[in-house]
């Protein structure tokens, strides 16, 4: 997914090197590179960001323990 994000924003940087005006380069850039690429990563890494809490949540409910004060019913 990211050597996707990486040849795009290097296509659209030359495509924004070839450009008549500095603003019009930058735009350029912005509008076909920058941002489309960021919607792009955010979209596509929601699962991971999804199983990533999901996980972090399993985890600090695993590591409840029970306090020393209660019995564990192995006393006689």
């Amino acid at each position: 997914m990211y050597i996707v994000a990486i040849a795009w924003l290097y296509v659209t940087l030359m495509m924004a090197a070839t450009e008549r005006s500095v603003v019009a380069g930058i735009l350029t850039f912005l509008f076909y590179g920058l941002i489309p690429c960021a919607l792009f990563i955010w979209l596509f890494s929601t699962p991971q960001r999804r199983r990533n809490r999901l996980a972090k949540e399993a985890d600090e409910a695993a590591s409840v323990e029970q306090p020393l004060d209660q019995p564990d019913r192995t006393d006689p």
